[in-house]
């Protein structure tokens, strides 16, 4: 009787690609979902859930990304301090004035197993306001979301 081992792969072994997305005109959680898919890895046959098996990724136009229906005014994001009195609410508009990236982190953040490894994972992502990025030298590939 033959018996069969089951792959399980190492994050050491892995080959990593740098992926290049274009968030203009997208919707915020289609292009986080993608994104997602590309840290953990779900994209490759080798996929193993509790080890690092994905690639980087950089999104570039974050200030031309698009949410639908009135969520720019109704989505709220919260910041608390723990002391009394400290909660600071802004909508959607306001923190993509501020900063956009920030509101495509939260969105893959969000999409990301809550374990240690999530946090890992994360700093993959390379997000930027505009059409340039600092990745050049790494030569990603364009990834067209779907």
């Amino acid at each position: 009787m033959k018996q069969t081992k089951t792959f399980m792969a190492k994050s050491e072994d892995v080959q990593r690609a740098w992926h290049l997305i274009d968030a203009a005109d997208q919707k915020v959680g289609r292009v986080a979902t993608h994104i997602a898919n590309l840290l953990r890895g779900k994209h490759k046959p080798i996929f193993t859930p509790h080890a690092d098996t994905g690639d980087f990724v950089v999104v570039i136009n974050t200030d031309k990304m698009v949410l639908t229906g009135s969520k720019w005014d109704s989505k709220k994001f919260y910041r608390h301090s723990r002391f009394f009195g400290s909660m600071k609410t802004k909508t959607a508009q306001q923190v993509k004035e501020e900063d956009s990236t920030f509101i495509m982190h939260e969105a893959v953040r969000g999409m990301l197993p809550t374990n240690k490894m999530s946090r890992h994972l994360i700093l993959k992502m390379k997000a930027y306001t505009g059409a340039t990025h600092d990745h050049a030298a790494q030569k990603p590939t364009a990834y067209q979301v779907k």
